[in-house]
């Protein structure tokens, strides 16, 4: 049962990020900067929370820097007209620059910074709900941050598919000139959705580095682009997406527990994620193109 406990909290980081890439997916953008903000949320969280001694502070700065950042790629990208493709990319390579750049000038140091003074995320434990079979592991004994990923959750399935927001953000991704012909602009919703993003993103780096109370170099080591896969194996829903970061977070800590009585190399299992995104992708791939074959001889019928 130790595996399903560690893969809850694996998944957490992918659900938060991948939540917020669902909303922009939903406005009609692809999000390829989820791994950027995540890495400056990661940064920024671990940096403020040793300063200040609080760990509210640390993850809310975390957020707020994430969320800053999340805004200079929505200006570039919504105002400024640039391709939101190099637009995202940029704000990865930004992101992976200016956080070594900081922590040199900071702290004299392009590695791993350990920071012992930081606050550490708490577990919330409940002793006797955490001895119910399977349950028990599932939903207890975790930190803060991975019940705020479950709240964010159901809030996301609420706001998308029970406000007007949401049937704005759905139909701006579908028929943006439907949008405009309401007399609202498309890319305010489309800001709004970049913006959830960078504070999805932001409290998952968060969860990152104050686990560790150190900063390594591209700390997220791919993660946001592992949410970018989850939101499309989740085919775009909440729920989807739930279920898809499980699948990730299960075979990462299948991939970690093996290790431990298995000779699998620890190149092996530092690739492992990677080797399970290419799989995904070609299955998800295959299952479309097999969809649309469907659909196509029954439309010649």
């Amino acid at each position: 049962m130790n595996v399903i406990h560690n893969a809850v909290a694996i998944m957490a980081p992918f659900l938060l990020a991948a939540i917020g890439g669902l909303f922009t997916e939903l406005t009609g953008m692809l999000n390829i900067a989820l791994e950027g903000l995540m890495l400056i949320g990661a940064f920024a969280s671990v940096v403020f929370a040793s300063a200040t001694g609080s760990l509210f502070l640390g993850v809310a700065l975390g957020i707020i820097s994430s969320v800053l950042v999340a805004y200079l790629f929505a200006f570039v990208s919504l105002r400024l007209k640039a391709n939101i493709f190099i637009s995202g990319l940029a704000t990865n390579l930004l992101a992976s620059g200016l956080t070594v750049v900081l922590a040199f000038k900071l702290f004299g140091s392009k590695g791993v910074i350990h920071f012992p003074g930081a606050p550490v995320l708490p577990l919330v434990s409940v002793p006797a709900l955490e001895r119910i079979p399977i349950l028990g592991d599932l939903f207890f004994g975790h930190n803060i941050l991975v019940y705020l990923g479950w709240i964010c959750l159901v809030l996301a399935a609420v706001v998308i598919y029970k406000t007007p927001f949401g049937l704005r953000i759905r139909a701006t991704g579908h028929d943006s000139s439907t949008v405009e012909s309401l007399g609202l602009n498309p890319q305010s919703y489309q800001l709004k959705a970049i913006l959830v993003s960078g504070f999805t993103c932001g409290a998952a780096g968060s969860m990152l580095t104050l686990n560790l109370q150190a900063f390594v170099p591209n700390i997220t080591a791919g993660r946001g682009w592992i949410a970018l896969v989850v939101i499309y194996l989740g085919n775009k829903t909440p729920l989807g997406i739930l279920i898809a970061s499980f699948v990730f977070g299960f075979a990462i800590s299948i991939s970690n527990y093996a290790q431990g009585f298995m000779e699998i190399p620890a190149d092996f299992i530092l690739a492992f994620p990677y080797i399970i995104t290419v799989v995904a992708m070609i299955g998800y791939s295959a299952v479309r193109h097999y969809r649309s074959q469907k659909l196509a001889m029954r439309r010649d019928r």
